[in-house]
Parts: C-alpha cells; sequence; structure tokens
C-alpha cells in the first residue's frame, strides 16, 4: 500500500527552496534527502518524483488520492512513488540535471522547461494550436513515435542518462480574457500574457503582443490591465485560482496551450525494475492521465455551462473555422521554431506527420 512520506520528510521537501540555494548544493544533499523519504515496508522501492504541478492543483490532488495508491497493484508490489509537488526540491527547470545526478529519481513534468537546452523540448512541451483534443496527442506519445522522438532528444541532451517512460497531455487549456476575443481578428493589439518562445511567437504572428510575466501574477495582470488575456491552465484550475471572476470573457474550449506531461526516470533507476515492473509503471501513467484528462474535461465542461447560465461571465468558444486559421498562422511559427535545431525539425516533422494521419492537417 501507498504510505505517505515521514513529517519529517515533508517539512524537509516544504522547506528545501530556502535551505538550498543552488543545484550543486542539493546535489550534495542526496544521501540526506533519501534518508528522509520513507519506503514503505511492502514495497520494492519508492521512486522519489517531483511534479510540476502545485500542492493544492485539481491534478495534484486527484492522482495523489486516487492513483498513487494503485501503482503497487499494477506493479506486483514492486514500487511505489512520492510525487512532490514543483520546487520541493529544486526549481522545475532543474529536475532534469538533479535526476542525473541521482538525487531525484525521476520528474513528472513537462519538457517545455527545459526548452533553454534544446529548442526541440519546446515542440515536444507545447504545440501551440496543434491538436484538438488531449486523447489526440496523448496517441501521438503512446501509440506513434511521441516517446521514441523524447527519447532522442534527451540521449541528445543528457547523455542517455534519462529514461522517457511515458508522454501525453491532460488538459487543453482554456484562454481568461477580459475582453472578449472571438475570434483571430480579435487577437490584433490584445496584450496576452505568453511564456517566452514558440507559444509567444504564434501570439505575435496573429497580432496580439506577447507579455512574459511568471504564473503567480497572472491575477493581479488582469485585474490591473497589464495584460488583457492569459495563458494560464485548465477550466478547472482557472476557476479556482479566481480568474474567471476578473476575466470574464474565457475561451472555452481553449484554442492554444495542451500542455505535454511526461514521466522521466534516471536510467538506471529504470533498468533496476524488473520488466514487469517497467510495462506496468508506464501502464499506470497512462491509465491515470487518460482518468485525469475525463475528469478534468468533465469538472470544465460542469464549470463553463454553470458560467454560460449565468450572466456574470461570457464563455467564448471560437467557431471551427476560426481555430482552423489560428492553426495555420501558428503552422508558421511552428516551421521557423523547427530550425532552431535539428532535434526541433526531428520533433516538428514527427508531429505533421502524425497529425496527418488522423486528420487534422492536410
Amino acid at each position: 500500500m501507498f504510505k505517505p512520506m515521514t513529517a519529517t520528510a515533508a517539512d524537509y521537501l516544504s522547506n528545501a527552496g530556502k535551505l538550498l540555494l543552488s543545484t550543486s548544493a542539493i546535489i550534495a544533499t542526496g544521501a540526506l534527502l533519501g534518508s528522509l523519504v520513507a519506503t514503505p515496508a511492502d514495497a520494492g522501492q519508492t521512486l522519489r518524483i517531483q511534479s510540476s504541478f502545485n500542492s493544492g492543483d485539481f491534478a495534484n490532488l486527484y492522482l495523489v488520492n486516487n492513483w498513487l495508491p494503485k501503482l503497487p497493484e499494477m506493479t506486483n508490489g514492486e514500487i511505489t512513488m512520492e510525487l512532490m509537488p514543483s520546487g520541493a526540491v529544486v526549481p522545475a527547470k532543474e529536475t532534469a540535471d538533479v535526476i542525473v545526478a541521482g538525487v531525484l529519481d525521476g520528474d513528472f513534468t513537462t519538457p517545455i522547461y527545459f526548452s533553454g537546452k534544446n529548442p526541440a523540448f519546446a515542440i515536444l512541451g507545447d504545440l501551440t494550436a496543434a491538436y484538438d483534443s488531449p486523447m489526440q496527442q496523448q496517441g501521438f506519445c503512446k501509440d506513434g513515435p511521441g516517446e521514441e522522438i523524447h527519447q532522442a532528444v534527451y540521449d541528445k541532451v543528457f547523455g542517455g542518462k534519462i529514461k522517457v517512460v511515458a508522454c501525453g497531455p491532460y488538459a487543453r487549456e482554456a484562454l481568461p480574457a477580459t475582453v472578449k476575443i472571438d475570434g483571430v481578428e480579435a487577437l490584433k493589439g490584445k496584450k496576452i500574457r505568453a511564456p517566452q518562445g514558440l507559444s509567444s511567437e504564434v501570439f505575435r504572428r496573429a497580432g496580439a503582443t506577447p507579455v512574459n510575466i511568471p504564473y503567480s501574477e497572472v491575477y493581479t495582470a488582469l485585474q490591473t490591465g497589464i495584460v488583457d488575456a492569459a495563458d494560464a491552465s485548465a477550466y478547472v484550475n482557472n476557476d479556482a485560482a479566481g480568474l474567471n471572476k476578473i476575466a470574464t470573457f474565457p475561451i472555452y474550449p481553449g484554442i492554444h496551450s495542451q500542455a505535454v506531461m511526461q514521466l522521466t526516470l534516471n536510467k538506471k533507476k529504470w533498468e533496476s525494475l524488473s520488466a514487469e515492473g517497467q510495462k506496468g509503471l508506464r501502464d499506470w501513467w497512462y491509465a491515470a492521465m487518460t482518468d485525469l484528462a475525463k475528469v478534468a474535461h468533465e469538472k470544465d465542461e460542469e464549470l463553463a455551462a454553470r458560467d454560460k447560465a449565468g450572466s456574470a461571465i461570457t464563455v467564448v468558444d471560437w467557431p471551427q473555422a476560426e481555430r482552423d486559421k489560428f492553426r495555420e498562422i501558428a503552422k508558421e511559427a511552428w516551421a521557423e521554431y523547427a530550425t532552431k535545431s535539428p532535434e526541433a525539425k526531428q520533433a516538428l516533422d514527427a508531429h505533421m506527420a502524425y497529425m496527418k494521419s488522423i486528420g487534422l492537417l492536410k
């Protein structure tokens, strides 16, 4: 059975950002961290995984409460997991480095954070405006070439020391906006919070002005008019954060982001698992993410229906023709971004071929 970490470990992890000032310092504390994480007596080993979820996120709570307890069962008692929230051990952009060093066993995060190491990670992490549903893009990973492409990029950047176990998104993000943006033309001149890189370039090509601000500042930026709309999160998460109450023209279903999550492990840790354990871990991840996608979509639909029935919030749903226009604009940004590295081109070519195979592109 899954057993939560001890209070000592929880205390240590929650204060890690304050106690440790750099990745090198964290690496030096690897042995201490390992001794602080409790290992259930009936499990072969506990995987120490840092996620990019905040501890109170709907997705994080759902996985912890509903899916972590199922992992031992699906791996014949071989594996349990300690799923730590974003920043518990290192900043999100540093998880891969400490996985290589053996401090973390792996991460449950988005490859977007590693775009500075190779532009291919931006294309793999969020090919803006590409897919219409999480299940389409999960198919790219699970049944198409996605895992192989992810692995090739990791091997290039991290020297074959990280194993990509699985990948795929769980939600199509909404776009909270303080003004009505009902099509491509309406994007012109709007200030939109977007992360640097591919997403910003797509909005720029559509005539908007991208503004790069931390997620923690999104609420204030919308409230004070610094931005007109924000690349934030799924409708359910935006609702929980109160964004739709101040940005009362949310675009749903979203037009842009479908951030890919992935599970990676230190290669030696992966090889220490039995073949049955490896298969069970991969199967568990895809089952959990498929279920999470279903539940998150149901919650999104429930909340959007509630808001449509009221008068305070206007839910904006772009016609398919406008979504297609936006995808055509995005394709230009994809092509330019793919010139930044051979791996980025390889990643985009794989996506394009898969999208054509399922009818998203001609």
